[in-house]
């Protein structure tokens, strides 16, 4: 296939292409393992766990597949944190044949769920994102993400329902997009799949952004943007592009905002922000680039 057979095929990129046409390809490859399976979908076990850090003890959903050992994986939420939709993400992931462990990321200040249905539904965003600020910086402060992501990654192989002999991967949201490149870099040996969509923050100007880390990470990458960041951050592709040049597929999403993949993102100015259709596109982007760089 051609680079504008494929554009006129998923409608995405719109004014540049970014794919790394050899992720492209593995992440195809991917799609093609997997579609056969997207029907038997696996009978899983949700256990809520408690994980020792060296900041406390974090609360967090561990959801796996009845029996056998599977490729871990870590999702980073977004800025709403452990949730319903968070745990639904798992199952559904676990389904598929992964052992998913979901963190709450502000156990330094609450318990989960920080923010509850009725709590999703009445946020406003042009009032309430003082609420947010101090969940976020909780685990954004300096070398927070990378001593949980140590916590986490062990957590997970000291658990028979992972496969050790398999890298991890790790998945983020919103906020969640900079952890995960934290994640990778921090245990490069054991991550080898990254996915981060509409994420936050992950390629600036300052000294310590998250995309800087590029030379220590072995992953393999995805990244899907939402319009409405390329518009504020065009420069953004550009830089991720360069700092992973071989190894990240990269997406904009033209016809999405910030945060269509969470399917109780709350409505900003009165639109809904969830996107099923791209939200499933991500879904499968993800799914075919584990299948290629968990096996």
């Amino acid at each position: 296939m051609t680079d504008d057979q494929r554009k006129q095929q998923t409608g995405d990129i719109g004014r540049r292409d970014f794919v790394r046409l050899p992720v492209a390809a593995g992440i195809a490859a991917g799609i093609a393992a997997t579609a056969g399976a997207a029907s038997a979908a696996l009978e899983v076990v949700e256990t809520n766990v408690n994980i020792t850090t060296p900041d406390g003890t974090c609360d967090a959903a561990f959801i796996h597949p009845k029996s056998g050992s599977h490729p871990g994986v870590l999702i980073w939420t977004d800025a709403f944190g452990l949730r319903p939709s968070f745990r639904a993400m798992g199952r559904r992931l676990a389904a598929e044949g992964y052992s998913v462990l979901v963190p709450n990321p502000f156990y330094r200040k609450a318990k989960a769920p920080v923010f509850d249905a009725a709590g999703m539904a009445a946020f406003n965003f042009q009032t309430d994102m003082a609420k947010l600020q101090p969940l976020m910086a909780s685990i954004n402060a300096e070398g927070a993400a990378e001593r949980d992501a140590i916590a986490f990654v062990a957590f997970l192989d000291a658990q028979k329902e992972v496969n050790k002999a398999k890298k991890i991967g790790t998945q983020g949201y919103c906020m969640g997009g900079p952890l995960v490149l934290r994640t990778a870099a921090a245990v490069p040996g054991r991550i080898g799949a990254v996915g981060s969509f509409h994420g936050g923050n992950i390629a600036t100007a300052q000294p310590n952004s998250p995309h800087l880390l590029a030379p220590k990470i072995k992953a393999r990458l995805y990244f899907g943007i939402a319009a409405n960041d390329d518009m504020r951050q065009p420069d953004m592709k550009d830089k991720l592009k360069a700092a992973f040049p071989t190894t990240a597929e990269i997406e904009v999403y033209s016809g999405s905002q910030h945060g269509w993949c969470v399917p109780d993102m709350p409505a900003q100015n009165g639109m809904p922000i969830y996107n099923k259709p791209d939200a499933e596109r991500a879904w499968a982007k993800l799914v075919a680039l584990y299948a290629g760089a968990l096996a």
